[in-house]
């Protein structure tokens, strides 16, 4: 079984790059790819929830632990993915360009 959710998630992953780069194919912006991440990790960590739930209703405490440790995996991984900080794509051509400025400046 936990095979079959390694393929799973493999295909997931695989599709939503190739959306990606469909969808940008000459200019990859990496806070939409970090969104997205944050999307799918999200739903991941809330599928193992109910994996949990459901397991811990059948009375499978050990199935249940396991399932409640990967959300708990999954949320520390959404707490790394979101704590990146990306710059926004406007925001570095502006500061590029106030860099430029400044450099001018100085020279003047």
């Amino acid at each position: 079984m936990t095979q079959l959710h390694d393929l799973r998630l493999r295909l997931l992953v695989q599709q939503e790059s190739e959306q990606i780069s469909d969808s940008q194919p000459a200019d990859l912006d990496l806070s939409v790819v970090q969104a997205r991440c944050l999307c799918w990790l999200a739903l991941l960590a809330e599928a193992h929830e109910d994996q949990a739930s459901d397991a811990e209703g059948r009375g499978d405490t050990e199935q249940a632990m396991g399932w409640f440790a990967d959300s708990m995996r999954l949320r520390d991984v959404i707490g790394v993915v979101s704590s990146i900080e990306i710059p926004l794509p406007g925001v570095i051509d502006a500061g590029q360009s106030d860099a430029g400025d400044n450099r001018g400046a100085e020279a003047a």
